[in-house]
Formats: C-alpha cells, structure tokens, sequence
C-alpha cells in the first residue's frame, strides 16, 4: 500500500497507480507541481466537499445538493476509497454531509451534518462500519454546526450560520458526547478581540461566516470565516491564555489586490506527499503532487477565485497553484514519506469525549 501511495508524486506512474492525467485544456497546475485525478463522483452523486484520510484510506463527503438545514430529510453518503481511488464503501448518514474529521485517539470518523440548522453527528467505526447518531441541542448562536478539529482530550467545532449580525454568539464551540447528546461550551466568541497580522492592530471581530477548521503545526486552530475572507487563529482555545490572531485573505489581481473567500485550508507534515483537492462543481477529486513540499505550507482552495493556491501566513496572500476549477472546498494533505505509518489508536486517556 506504501508503494502506491509514493507512485502518486510521480508523474509517470499516475497510469499504473489508477490515477488519471488532467488534460493540458482542462485544469491547469502551476509548474513544478503534477495535477490528476484521485476520483469522479459515483453515479448518483455530487459536489464531492470534505475530506478525511485514515490508514490509506481516503472518505470523501458528498452533499448532492441538499439542503444545508437537513429540512429536506434527504441523506448524503460518505464514500470510503482506497489509494488507488478504487471504492471500498460507502457510508449513508442523514442530512447534508459536511465536516469530517478522523479521531486520533480512536481512528474513529466524525462526521457532521446540516451546517445552517438542526446539526446532528455520526460517529464512523470503519473496521465494523458501525454508525453512531447524536444530535445538537439548541445553538446559541441560533444556526448549526460545520467542521471540527481534535487537539489533545478535546474536540472543538465551529458554530456556524449565526442569526445575528454582529454576532455575539459562539464561533466555536468545545464538544463531548453525553449519551444520543453533543454537548458543547462556548470557546471563542464572534466577536472576540483579535490581533490583525498584517498590521500588528487589536480589533473586534465580527465573524459571521465560521466554516472549515484545521491546526496547524504548532498545534493552534486555524478557523475559516469563509463570507468574511479571514483566518482567525486561536492558541489555548477555551482557557485564560487564549490568543486570537486574524489574517484577512487576498490575491493579486490585475488592478491590484483583492479579497478572496476560501473554504479549507491544510499545513503540509511532511516534505513527501500529496494533496486531494474536492471540487463540488466538477464532481471530481483530484490529486496534486511534487516532488518536495516546504514543511508546514498552508495551502487553501479559495471557491471565490476560483483556485487552489499558497496562503503567505504573514500578509494573507494567497497564490493560486491550480487554475480552471469550478467550486473548490475540501482539502486533505497525504503524508507518504517513509517516516509515515498508519495512525494507530492510542490509549484512550480521553473518556470525557464520551
């Protein structure tokens, strides 16, 4: 499996690995970087949006164009692939399938739906393909709940569709789960204080448009507030030594520099790897390879572009590396390198989250 995971950073053996060649007249990679295609959506689904990688195995989110409230009562699907973007199942959860993320500490899935109102979450077992549903109570914030990231026992989830403008309510949330129940705590306000990066200034905030969350490096939450084209970057989220940095997002256009939405943003882990790119327009996921990769890069899939670029985490400035997408959202980054194994629950000294 190893193998063909280190055969996607190489342009010549995309044939072997499955993968297919993006056409020069279609999408378009900056040099040196190597685009293909990881994955079409199945027949019967679309706009393909977040993405989460367990143990050489890749699970894709599908919105098919549902409604973001669940008031539809559609579900959505879940696809779990192999390396190879062969399918291995595929997962049916109820409402519109939005964040996923992989438990560290589990190797469980967690997968949120209905990101505008009435948020529920399944939590995947994909060795048994077990399915457990808990739901949200009433949101303070008086809309749902959209992405989630794990950092050490806790687990944090952005707070997404406020009601109210300016929003006072939570941006993001802590979560654990208490029998069928997703009990959450505020964390970080809407309208919390903030140090502006680029121009070393305090300011309110105003966040309305809390989406995609990922961390970086360091270990802090990186939180997309999409409408607003902004980054917030929260250190010791929840506790006394909080600390709140915000990078407004722009690009350089002809007449000048401009802001631009994004949806996900990832930080690269290793020098060796590659990237999936879902884009909900084109119903495909694609993969985006190189030889080397500078550790720690973020890459962002700005939908407003739309492209796929380089976030500069010092002035905001995005640089778009893949040209000729539809409606960019999910990113993942796939460590290959030999240092890479397969994420093995750890013991459990979590058991708040349950």
């Amino acid at each position: 499996m190893k193998r063909s995971m280190a055969l996607l950073v190489a342009p010549v053996a995309l044939a072997v690995s499955g993968l297919i060649p993006v056409a020069a007249s279609a999408q378009t990679a900056a040099a040196p970087y190597t685009l293909s295609v990881f994955a079409q959506a199945p027949k019967g689904l679309s706009a393909p949006d977040s993405i989460a990688v367990l143990n050489h195995h890749v699970f894709v989110g599908y919105g098919d164009g549902h409604l973001p409230d669940g008031s539809d009562g559609l579900n959505t699907q879940i696809v779990e692939y192999k390396m190879d973007g062969s399918i291995v199942h595929t997962y049916t959860v109820p409402g519109h399938s939005d964040g996923l993320k992989v438990d560290p500490i589990t190797n469980q899935l967690w997968a949120i739906q209905n990101e505008d109102a009435n948020a529920n979450l399944v939590v995947i077992h994909p060795e048994t393909r077990m399915q457990e549903l808990y739901t949200f109570g009433s949101a303070a914030h008086g809309g749902g709940y959209d992405d989630l990231v794990f950092r050490g026992c806790k687990v944090f989830v952005s707070a997404s569709n406020p009601a109210n403008n300016p929003n006072s309510g939570p941006a993001i949330v802590s979560a654990k789960l208490s029998g069928s129940l997703v009990d959450v705590e505020p964390a970080l306000a809407g309208n919390a204080n903030a140090i502006d990066i680029p121009s070393d200034a305090t300011m309110q905030l105003n966040l309305q448009d809390p989406d995609s969350m990922t961390l970086d490096n360091l270990g802090n939450i990186v939180l997309d507030s999409q409408a607003d084209q902004e980054l917030i970057i929260v250190s010791d989220p929840g506790t006394s030594a909080q600390r709140v940095l915000r990078l407004p997002l722009t690009y350089l256009t002809p007449g000048g520099p401009a802001a631009v939405e994004t949806d996900d943003t990832v930080f690269t882990t290793s020098t060796q790897g590659f990237l999936l790119i879902a884009d909900k327009g084109l119903n495909t996921v694609f993969a985006l390879s190189k030889n080397a990769f500078a550790p720690g890069a973020a890459y962002t899939a700005a939908d407003g572009g739309p492209f796929v670029g380089t976030v500069d985490m010092t002035t905001g400035i995005v640089t778009p590396i893949v040209t000729g997408l539809k409606n960019p959202g999910g990113l993942a980054f796939v460590n290959t390198s030999k240092d890479a194994e397969d994420n093995q629950p750890e013991e459990n000294k979590c058991p708040n989250r349950f």
